[in-house]
C-alpha cells in the first residue's frame, strides 16, 4: 500500500456525525471484487441528484451543488473533516477504498467506529483524531477561508493549522510503524519469508506425506 509521511493538503468539510459506511459507498457497489472503481462513487447519494447504479457514467449524471465534495472551493482535497462517529454501520474495506481512489489520505474526526478505523490503517488512510473542541474550530476556520489547508505530519505525530497552530495527536505505535513504510497484512508477512520458506522446508522433512 502506499506509505504515509506528511501530507498538505486541502480539507473539505463534512458536517454530519455517524456518517456510516453505505452512505460512504452504497451496497449496489459492493458486487466488485475488485479494490478499485469505487472512487466515481464515494457518497453516491449525496454527490449526485440521481440513483446510482453500478456501471453508470458518473460524468453524466447531474451533481448535487450544495454537497461540499462537488464544489468547486473544496475540488482536489485530501484531507476530509468530519464529525463524531464516522464511518459506523456495516464492515466493509469498500468504504476506505472509495475514499482513498477519491484521494482523501487522511479523516480528521473526534472519534470513529472500530471496524472503519481497522480498515483505514490496512488500507493507507489515515484515521486521526482530534478532541471536539478542536474539531469544531477547524471547522469553523474551513468555512470562513476558501482554500484552507493542513499538513500532516505523521513521524512527528502533528497538524500544522495556516495561522500557525501545532496540534498534536496519538497512534499506535504499531500502526505509526506500518503506515509510515506503507506496510499492508500481505507485506507483513512477506517480511516474514525467509522463516516462512525455513519452516517449510522444516515440514517437508518431518512430514513429507503432506507434501505429496
Amino acid at each position: 500500500m502506499q506509505a504515509f509521511n506528511r501530507l498538505d493538503g486541502l480539507v473539505v468539510p463534512l458536517d454530519r456525525a455517524n456518517v456510516d459506511t453505505d452512505a460512504i459507498i452504497p451496497k449496489q457497489f459492493l458486487k466488485s471484487i475488485k479494490r478499485t472503481g469505487f472512487g466515481p462513487h464515494l457518497f453516491d447519494e449525496w454527490r449526485y441528484l440521481d440513483h446510482g447504479e453500478p456501471g453508470m457514467d458518473c460524468a453524466r449524471r447531474p451533481p448535487n451543488p450544495e454537497f461540499n465534495l462537488n464544489q468547486s472551493r473544496y475540488q482536489g482535497a485530501s484531507i476530509l473533516l468530519a464529525r463524531e462517529n464516522f464511518g459506523c454501520g456495516s464492515s466493509r474495506e469498500h468504504a476506505v477504498w472509495a475514499l482513498d481512489e477519491f484521494g482523501i489520505r487522511c479523516v480528521i474526526a473526534p472519534s470513529f467506529a472500530d471496524i472503519f478505523f481497522t480498515n483505514s490503517f490496512k488500507s493507507g488512510l489515515l484515521p486521526l483524531r482530534l478532541p471536539v473542541e478542536t474539531v469544531d474550530r477547524l471547522f469553523k476556520a474551513v468555512m470562513a477561508q476558501p482554500g484552507y489547508r493542513l499538513t500532516v505530519d505523521l513521524l512527528a505525530q502533528t497538524v500544522l493549522t495556516p495561522q500557525g497552530a501545532v496540534l498534536g495527536f496519538q497512534i499506535d505505535p504499531f500502526r505509526k510503524e506500518c503506515l509510515l513504510n506503507g506496510w499492508d497484512d500481505i507485506e507483513l508477512t512477506l517480511r516474514h519469508a525467509d522463516e516462512i520458506r525455513a519452516y517449510e522446508a522444516r515440514r517437508r522433512q518431518q512430514a513429507p506425506w503432506l507434501f505429496s
